[in-house]
């Protein structure tokens, strides 16, 4: 094991356990178990996201304002949602107004869900005077291609009769006339930035349907429905913009939402952990530290596909600090997980007494590898 330097502060920068912990409580939890052993350490605290469900949340602990907006829920009902706001920039995170998590009793809507909440919280960031949005994609409910995001900013979408499109990505077989309205106002001056760590074109085998649509509850002819919508709507915004990005990498991304940021938000894509360090302070955070914290839910080989825990190991590394990983499952080799660069990886698991308790009593758990992590790495010396 590479030593650990004797002096410095630890960074804890775990992202959420899904479905037990959210990322805060995963630092709290890590921490207070590392502060129990090494009661005069420095410990701070960072949870992380990679663009996906916890932006939000990651974005509110490293001092964001939070800011509540009721929008449309991906069906069209109310839901209560928010984005995080700090000097001219704002966090909007897609699963908090069109997420799977949002659809009313849990039932799929796979031809009607809609990203138009998505464009209410960005235009409700942008009339507080937000000039930078960072868009976190991921958790979609929608296959509409980000039509109802952008009809929520100012974009008319007609039938045939001029009638406006319903929402919903199998309404935009009928799409016949794009109306750009009040959008380039709107946004003008603002910068949009997507988080996003899928490569996927908007259409085709690898495309927003075939891959996202069944996790939707899209299947059969839906499929078939909704390639057709997504197909009309990419050649729509073709012919009114002169560009066509239905192929370029994350064009597919929750549905489509990232086809639409990129041809009409003029949207930028960067990797989503990438993103979200450098919008957390994480160089400032890890200078002078003698140890970094990260985990996930499980940490597997999708982790190695710049999930956030193999993204913090990289800066971390990056900057010559050390850092160890804490997750619920393990399922990497000691090979594997040495050589994403982690000197060290606990799993709630191997602690648990009993089958399941890493589930049931994740939190206790997690402040115990913070115990024994900080017994074995960081010993007085």
């Amino acid at each position: 094991m590479p030593a650990i330097p004797t002096q410095g502060h630890v960074v804890v920068a775990p992202d959420k356990f899904k479905g037990t912990l959210e990322g805060a409580e995963v630092a709290a939890r890590l921490a207070a178990g590392i502060r129990r052993v090494r009661p005069e350490l420095e410990v701070r605290e960072l949870p992380v996201a990679d663009g996906g469900e916890g932006t939000l949340a990651a974005a509110l602990a490293a001092g964001f304002t939070r800011i509540p907006v009721k929008v449309a829920g991906p069906t069209g009902l109310p839901v209560d949602a928010a984005i995080a706001l700090r000097d001219d920039t704002a966090v909007v995170e897609l699963a908090q107004s069109s997420g799977l998590a949002r659809l009313p009793g849990g039932r799929t809507a796979p031809l009607a869900a809609a990203s138009y909440g998505v464009g209410q919280l960005i235009a409700r960031a942008v009339s507080l005077g937000a000039g930078r949005v960072v868009l976190g994609l991921g958790g979609s409910a929608c296959t509409d291609g980000g039509a109802g995001m952008v009809q929520a900013l100012g974009v008319g979408l007609y039938d045939a009769a001029g009638v406006e499109l319903p929402p919903g990505g199998a309404a935009l077989r009928r799409l016949h006339r794009l109306d750009p309205g009040t959008l380039a106002d709107t946004l003008a001056g603002v910068e949009v930035v997507v988080a996003c760590d899928v490569d996927n074109p908007l259409l085709g085998p690898r495309g927003a349907t075939a891959v996202y649509g069944p996790q939707k509850g899209a299947e059969g002819e839906d499929l078939v429905v909704l390639e057709a919508g997504l197909t009309r709507w990419a050649d729509a915004v073709r012919d009114i913009t002169g560009r066509d990005v239905r192929d370029a990498p994350g064009a597919g991304a929750a549905g489509g939402v990232g086809f639409a940021a990129l041809a009409l938000l003029g949207a930028t894509m960067r990797p989503g952990i990438e993103l979200l360090l450098e919008l957390l302070g994480f160089d400032e955070a890890v200078r002078g530290a003698r140890l970094v914290v990260t985990g996930e839910g499980c940490l597997d080989a999708q982790t190695l596909h710049g999930k956030a825990p193999a993204g913090v190991a990289a800066a971390a590394t990056g900057a010559g600090v050390p850092v160890a990983a804490v997750a619920g499952r393990l399922e990497l080799s000691e090979g594997e997980w040495r050589g994403a660069g982690f000197v060290a990886a606990y799993a709630l698991t191997d602690l648990a007494e009993q089958p399941g308790d890493s589930l049931t009593k994740a939190a206790e758990l997690a402040e115990v590898a913070g115990e024994r992590l900080a017994a074995e790495l960081l010993a007085a010396r």
